[in-house]
């Protein structure tokens, strides 16, 4: 800045006083100094409004920049989008490809990783065919983290691995120590804290060769949690009282927060607990402390009292820690942090669960366990109210059941300890279960492979059978042999499975009871009960009958042409078949048909659903970890859309809008079918339930949604579709229209469609 106010004999020309006033924004906002910057660009752009100069576009890019670092993302992504234009105008390719970097860094901030993905891509394309090695490199690294927050952990670190060596490779240690960091974040959230503590150090020992004081005291706040978790409490000491020099040094009181936790809970370990308290308090009550390291630090107080005895105070501390999280909760996802320990309240209402269950409340645990459900599902519908604290409502659990005609199956998998709540409408009972979220984890992942693997390896299994041991044995003699014989569950019987984390994943109708034993043909529970599944106690308590009046008309979406240029969603082989099948059903009827290059998102967000009482979509889907509203059907590209390859998702019928539509024209289907795609989403994830395009269409006013859990590409589909409708057609409910339509394949004369790959994916929930 003094190089550019210094002393000269004239002032510059325009065209160079445009370049002079852009030099001084940049600076600026370097220094973040905003409205000092917001005041060169727009001198600067009052020049250019007279005449034409080439540094104008970059005044669109530098505010882009500018609104990045205010962390007003959407702005800066405005800004972006307007460059975007101008480089491909230009036919400006190193420009295209920074911009579209700059686009997935703004979608990134804004929890839009799916677009994030998108961009990120299309930026690598351009960068590979052309040699721009840095942006190709750190497109990589963004395509990596999208993934690990759309879900997808072992794909994240396979590219922040690569990212991480393409930038060793060009000597960018900067792009280096954070892709480092990057994978020390997910070996961390998956609990490997060793690996965490490895890459975290690798992250620290490049940002001391680049010599930026934040990068080396987030990675010293990195590696004092990580070496607490993983029991190397010198390292945690050394690092955390490291990074406290620093932050101090720097008059950082936010950096600060977080190595005097860790000292906090050293001192718990070492039974300090007058220091340990201090510390906690110190963080909870700071007003430079971000929201989450507050209730983070509510919490261990509340561990701290409960190892001490002191149950009243655990109590209180553990109700603070959770409205405080609750409280902040709606911004929660512009916090500053990427540990995602800290960005991650179902601890808290995990721990809070266990202390309430050991104080022998199980009847508050539930209402607590059902809460946390509800919120949850709220808030990834992008319905949750800015500011509501902690407040459990009184639960009416045996009501419900009694209304929904069933008895339920209530799960909450735990960090140490996993409970089941069996509700009928005469009792509440409590189960733990002998297994932890991890193992409880490990085996659907293990019995999902298989489901979707080669059948013979299924047939020479019993992983349906182990996981009924261990997620229906320990309640079996209740649920068969009930303290009131008239409540025992007979046959055919209505289940309705409140799934929790990696249960979402799972069809608990593939499940084996243990007296089948081993002989081939396996006895599925579907055989025995008709399943349901719900969200939370309150979305099944919401359910409704759908009315009458839209009897028999069906919207019929499907077979759609795909986005060019994308091989994620080829053709569907059996889907115009399945169109016509289900078409047949209806006709005669008040049916209405868009298919192949009609089947687009903006013929279903203006052709008035709520007409219909049926709603059927034969197409491929997508579903978002985080942000569940970014989850999508994936229909026809609009024609009239006029965006470019990396940015055109104008094929993509997303939650959002689904939700959106709604609040003018509420749906009243009685059912929407998402067909032959992961309609429901391809994975879960412990603490947040599944809340993608079936929880949004049950927001939106669907009676129950039909949703696949994997994708099958296959005759099987479009002959069980044409079954359930048959059923539907007789009068039967769609619970029990599902069921028929799939005992039929798994007692098909084709013996191959008998096997659970064929009837397993399609799920049905219900609560609206």
């Amino acid at each position: 800045m003094r190089l550019l106010v210094s002393e000269r004999a004239a002032a510059p020309e325009e065209e160079l006083a445009v370049k002079e006033l852009w030099l001084k924004g940049l600076i600026y906002t370097s220094l973040h100094q905003f409205q000092n910057a917001e005041e060169e660009f727009a001198a600067a752009e009052r020049l250019c409004a007279s005449a034409k100069y080439p540094t104008c576009e970059d005044i669109v890019d530098a505010r882009g920049g500018m609104e990045m670092e205010r962390a007003n993302y959407a702005l800066a992504q405005t800004f972006f989008e307007r460059v975007l234009i101008l480089a491909q105008g230009e036919g400006e390719k190193f420009w295209e490809a920074g911009t579209l970097l700059n686009l997935s860094y703004s979608a990134e901030e804004q929890t839009h990783y799916d677009q994030a993905l998108d961009w990120a891509i299309a930026a690598r394309e351009i960068s590979l065919t052309r040699n721009f090695a840095s942006v190709a490199q750190k497109a990589l690294g963004n395509m990596g983290w999208a993934y690990f927050r759309l879900g997808d952990p072992e794909k994240a670190e396979s590219l922040l691995i690569k990212a991480r060596n393409e930038a060793q490779r060009l000597g960018q240690t900067a792009s280096e120590a954070g892709w480092a960091a990057d994978a020390g974040y997910i070996y961390f959230d998956a609990g490997n804290f060793s690996l965490a503590d490895q890459y975290f150090a690798d992250s620290l020992k490049l940002a001391r060769m680049t010599n930026s004081r934040e990068d080396i005291v987030n990675s010293q706040i990195a590696l004092a949690f990580a070496s607490e978790q993983a029991n190397k409490l010198d390292d945690a000491k050394r690092y955390a009282d490291e990074a406290l020099a620093m932050a101090k040094a720097d008059n950082n009181g936010r950096d600060q927060a977080y190595p005097v936790l860790v000292q906090g809970r050293l001192a718990a370990r070492q039974h300090d607990n007058t220091v340990a308290e201090n510390n906690f308090r110190r963080v909870a009550e700071s007003r430079d402390a971000p929201n989450f390291l507050k209730w983070e630090a509510e919490r261990s107080l509340a561990r701290l009292y409960e190892d001490e005895n002191r149950p009243a105070e655990a109590e209180q501390e553990y109700r603070a820690a959770l409205s405080s999280f609750e409280t902040a909760r709606y911004e929660l996802r512009h916090e500053d942090s990427r540990l995602p320990f800290l960005t991650n309240a179902a601890r808290i209402y995990d721990d809070y669960i266990r202390f309430l269950i050991a104080q022998g409340k199980p009847d508050e645990a539930l209402q607590v366990a059902e809460y946390s459900r509800g919120r949850t599902l709220n808030e990834g519908l992008g319905v949750l109210d800015k500011a509501t604290t902690f407040a459990p409502e009184p639960l009416h659990a045996q009501d419900i059941a009694r209304r929904a005609g069933g008895t339920i199956l209530f799960y909450w998998l735990g960090e140490k300890q996993s409970y089941l709540w069996v509700i009928t409408p005469r009792a509440t009972r409590l189960f733990p279960l002998n297994a932890s979220s991890a193992e409880i984890d490990a085996a659907v992942r293990g019995y999902r492979a298989k489901l979707e693997g080669p059948p013979e390896i299924l047939e020479a299994s019993n992983d349906g059978g182990t996981l009924y041991k261990m997620l229906i044995g320990p309640a079996q003699d209740f649920l068969v042999h009930s303290l009131k014989d008239q409540e025992a569950l007979a046959k055919n019987d209505r289940v309705f499975i409140i799934p929790d984390g990696s249960l979402n994943s799972l069809n608990f109708e593939t499940l084996i009871p243990p007296e089948t034993g081993m002989p081939a043909p396996k006895h599925y529970w579907i055989e025995d009960v008709t399943l349901t599944s719900a969200g939370s106690l309150r979305l099944l308590a919401a359910a409704r009958p759908a009315p009458r009046q839209l009897a028999g008309k069906l919207l019929l979406m499907g077979d759609p042409i795909p986005p060019p240029g994308i091989d994620a969603y080829p053709r569907l082989p059996f889907a115009a078949q399945e169109v016509k099948a289900v078409g047949q059903r209806f006709a005669g009827t008040r049916d209405y048909e868009l298919t192949a290059a009609q089947a687009t998102p903006e013929a279903y967000l203006n052709g008035h659903a709520e007409q219909f009482s049926y709603i059927h979509f034969v197409a491929h889907g997508e579903a978002s970890r985080t942000s569940p509203l970014d989850s999508a059907i994936i229909l026809s590209r609009d024609p009239a859309s006029k965006a470019a390859a990396g940015e055109d998702n104008s094929f993509k019928l997303y939650a959002r809008d689904i939700v959106q539509s709604s609040l003018q024209h509420r749906l009243q289907a009685e059912l929407v079918t998402i067909s032959a795609c992961y309609g429901a989403g391809r994975r879960s994830y412990s603490g947040e339930g599944l809340v993608g395009l079936s929880w949004a269409f049950l927001r939106a006013g669907a009676h129950n949604v039909v949703g696949a859990l994997w994708d099958v590409s296959s005759i099987s589909s479009a002959q069980l579709m044409d079954d359930f409708y048959g059923e539907l057609q007789k009068g039967k409910n769609p619970s029990a229209a599902l069921r028929t339509a799939k005992l039929k394949l798994l007692h098909s004369d084709q013996k191959e469609f008998r096997s659970p790959f064929y009837w397993a994916p399609f799920q049905l929930y219900t609560g609206s």
